[in-house]
């Protein structure tokens, strides 16, 4: 006997029980984006390995350790996309959408080979947002009432908002001087991503997780001591923005960025809910990364958020959305009444748009089938037999109450109408 075919590690199914939630999740992101004029663009999942060593940095963990990378059969190197940014950047500029400023907004799933753990998986979902064309700090502020909002119709409350400025590239390279004489003099005191980093990308230190590196870091200079004029100027602007729109947030000197394209503003918003996996969205500034990628210097920003993780969020504070069983489900009892069912039940659907009805098949008793509809927690249960088909009506079970009743076919599309109007308007 074969050996089972498992699933590829750290790839997981999401299952029946689990996708409407997902679903319900996704209709208030499109829906809040659609608010503020944001368009979806939909990319390709397999992009050229060169995009992503170009933007997001050769010396990063990412590119030189966890992307799926492999040759096609012309020999070209693609790479299955880990992140989403470098990708609607090169979309955005090889199909002219950078002539004018763009809101834009994708959804779907990123591939990292990552150690799989909760929160933390090879293959995640992502619903990444960008905006182009915009360089004054009034599209930072809108982005970050943009991911407030999702929060309140999510009913979302234990997240915070960290903010921090990584400013220009010369400021940012002077800091980084400055960053590994620091590290240098207490090298000893660095663990082993730290004292890799130290050569690579000093400042991912300032972000470790190790809490022995905790009380060094604390003592680290720190970049928005440092940032040029105009970057302060920029960040000032955006702290008032959300201080006059009522957004609290705590600004964190250490908040960086494990891309090399950020500048600026970076954000995120983080929670105590998931361990060691609480950043729920991140985002910022990346001004260079197009003119990195062989276009003209354009004004870019950004943020994404991990579904998985807001998926989990939810959960653990108990604010996933309610999800209700279909509306009804049509019991057929009899040989001629299983053979009309199905044809009355495309009928129902015609007549009442939207209405959300299982047709029983596999044939089985009244008492079987009564329970599949019990289980299948249908608001209704509707019942046609012989007698039923000859009279032209049908059994109308209220699921929750017990009550039932005859009508005829007739006056059910408008008796569900009505129902199903009543329920959508509360």
């Amino acid at each position: 006997m074969a050996d089972t075919i498992r699933s590829v590690r750290g790839m997981n199914d999401i299952l029946p029980a689990s996708t409407p939630h997902w679903q319900k999740v996704e209709q208030v992101l499109q829906r809040v984006l659609g608010a503020y004029g944001y368009q979806e663009i939909r990319l390709p999942i397999l992009e050229k390995t060169e995009l992503f060593k170009r933007s997001i940095g050769e010396v990063t963990d990412i590119v030189e350790k966890e992307m799926y990378t492999f040759e096609d059969r012309n020999g070209d190197s693609l790479t299955m996309r880990p992140e989403g940014t470098a990708g609607c950047v090169r979309a955005a500029m090889e199909n002219g959408l950078l002539n004018q400023a763009q809101r834009l907004w994708y959804m779907g799933p990123m591939f990292r080979h990552e150690r799989p753990q909760k929160g933390r998986y090879r293959q995640f979902h992502q619903l990444g947002v960008e905006a182009y064309g915009f360089a004054g700090p009034d599209m930072d502020a809108e982005l970050i009432l943009l991911t407030a909002r999702l929060w309140r119709e999510l009913g979302l409350t234990d997240v915070r908002l960290e903010l921090n400025s990584l400013g220009s590239i010369e400021a940012r390279m002077a800091y980084r001087q400055e960053l590994v004489r620091y590290y240098q003099q207490h090298q000893e005191q660095l663990d082993e991503d730290s004292q890799r980093r130290l050569t690579t990308n000093p400042l991912r230190i300032l972000d470790s997780k190790n809490p022995s590196m905790q009380e060094l870091n604390q003592h680290a200079p720190k970049l928005i001591d440092h940032l040029d004029v105009a970057s302060a100027t920029h960040f000032e602007q955006l702290c008032a923005m959300l201080d006059k729109a009522g957004v609290e947030y705590q600004i964190n000197t250490r908040l960086v960025r494990g891309l090399d394209y950020y500048g600026q503003t970076v954000f995120e918003w983080v929670t105590d809910q998931l361990g060691s996996q609480g950043t729920v969205c991140a985002g910022g500034r990346y001004d260079g990364l197009v003119a990195q990628l062989g276009g003209k210097t354009a004004s870019a920003i950004g943020f994404a958020i991990g579904l998985e993780r807001l998926i989990a969020l939810l959960e653990a504070t108990n604010a996933l959305p309610d999800i209700s069983g279909p509306d009804g489900y049509l019991v057929a009892v009899g040989e001629s009444a299983q053979a009309a069912a199905l044809v009355f039940a495309e009928q129902l659907r015609d007549a009442v748009p939207g209405l959300r009805l299982i047709s029983h098949c596999g044939g089985g008793s009244f008492k079987n089938q009564f329970k599949r509809a019990d289980r299948s927690g249908a608001r209704w249960t509707f019942i046609l037999g012989e007698d039923e088909i000859s009279q032209q009506q049908v059994g109308v079970k209220i699921m929750a109450t017990g009550e039932q009743e005859m009508m005829s076919w007739q006056a059910l599309p408008d008796f569900l109408r009505q129902l199903l109007n009543q329920n959508n308007n509360k």
